[in-house]
């Protein structure tokens, strides 16, 4: 077994890396692509839709492990994040930010089912969901802290002898770039210290593990109804303000950076289905306030409950540890659930659009309804054996 000490701190340190680079994207790609280089709403729509694409090819990781273990993957995932930060920054046109965006994108999206991998097969299945919260939290503080970078940098601060010049967003955005690919070339050096592989790998696809699949597609489509449309019906029906926004964001990420720890020793004590079954009770609540409840104030609250049941999810990966034949087969379902989550993606946000344009907002929180109901009949099929004797470890 490896040193999960020394585990969780290179996984630590790739994840933070990760994280704060995509937020410091995240949180400045709108406002550069529109005040800086001119993008219209079509464009960003284009450009939207293309960095869901590295997404979908998230199974190609299944092969790609098959040369590199998944934690080089994940070193070279966070250099791919950080070049495109680079890129991006470098943009004057269109054309450059596509290539920015899509390069940072790929690395995003490799990175995750890599990451959670190596936990699933390095840990035994008490230890796995608390590994996975306490990286959770990581990830977290990472975003807090890129947000605070933001409104510090971007256009710079006077405070009494505090001056701090504005960078813009060309400069931070390359800056972070540099320092993100600096930081993955330690990443890559702290993961070959656990081995080159951590387990033979076989890229299979089993029937049994329909209902791991069925639910990566319902959280992901509950997901994305109301990352879409919970923060649009804010800013058009209640004229939410981007400040107002960035604080709502900076709220969940502090939040999250406490309970995604603990979401992971609830799961440990009480079991995937039971903490699964309070998640998608409370998220019928959450919806069902969206469709009706006309209080700006209430709604803010929801957000933040929203973004709390999120991160019962991390209760799907372990649950997936318990049934998985084999941790030869753990990196390709993964990477498979990466691909499923986004044609949830691609699909859903179009039908609720549908249903807001056609029928009222209401229709697409309902739509939610729908979808949390349906989840929470699907998790009281969940069944886990009893734990081995001998749990998976890394490769010898």
């Amino acid at each position: 077994m490896p040193d999960t000490k020394r585990l969780f701190r290179t996984l630590a340190f790739a994840n933070f890396l990760l994280y704060f680079g995509f937020e410091i994207w995240q949180d400045t790609f709108n406002n550069f692509a529109v005040e800086q280089l001119g993008v219209h709403a079509e464009q960003i729509g284009l450009l939207q839709s293309l960095r869901e694409i590295p997404g979908l090819l998230g199974f190609a990781l299944a092969f790609l492990v098959l040369w590199l273990s998944e934690m080089r993957v994940m070193g070279l995932s966070v250099m791919l994040l950080g070049v495109g930060l680079v890129v991006t920054g470098w943009a004057k046109g269109l054309e450059m930010l596509i290539l920015g965006t899509v390069v940072m994108s790929t690395g995003f999206h490799f990175f995750y089912p890599a990451s959670s991998s190596v936990v699933l097969m390095a840990t035994d299945q008490d230890e796995a969901p608390k590994f996975l919260g306490r990286l959770r939290s990581v990830s977290s503080a990472a975003a807090v802290l890129a947000t605070l970078a933001i409104w510090v940098l971007v256009k710079g601060v006077r405070l009494g002898p505090l001056n701090i010049p504005a960078w813009g967003y060309h400069n931070l955005l390359m800056a972070t770039g540099a320092a993100v690919i600096v930081g993955s070339f330690l990443a890559l050096r702290q993961g070959q210290r656990h081995g080159t592989q951590f387990q033979r790998h076989k890229i299979v696809l089993r029937r049994d593990y329909w209902l791991y699949y069925v639910l990566t597609f319902m959280l992901g489509s509950r997901r994305h109804i109301f990352t879409t449309f919970a923060i649009f019906l804010l800013v058009q029906v209640y004229g939410l303000d981007v400040r107002a926004t960035a604080t709502l964001y900076l709220i969940n990420n502090l939040i999250n950076t406490y309970t995604s720890a603990q979401f992971g020793k609830l799961v440990a004590r009480f079991g995937e289905r039971k903490v699964l079954t309070v998640n998608f009770t409370g998220l019928v609540g959450v919806f069902l306030g969206y469709a009706f409840i006309p209080y700006l104030p209430v709604l803010l609250v929801l957000f933040i409950l929203d973004n709390v049941f999120f991160g019962f999810s991390l209760a799907v990966d372990s649950y997936f540890q318990k049934i998985c034949r084999s941790a030869e087969e753990i990196t390709s379902n993964l990477s498979m659930a990466q691909t499923i989550n986004h044609i949830s993606a691609l699909v859903v946000p179009v039908l609720g659009g549908i249903l807001w344009a056609k029928v009222s907002p209401s229709a697409t929180f309902l739509a939610g309804v729908a979808i949390a109901v349906v989840s929470l009949g699907l998790v009281q099929f969940i069944r886990t054996p009893p734990a081995p004797a001998a749990v998976l470890v890394a490769g010898e």
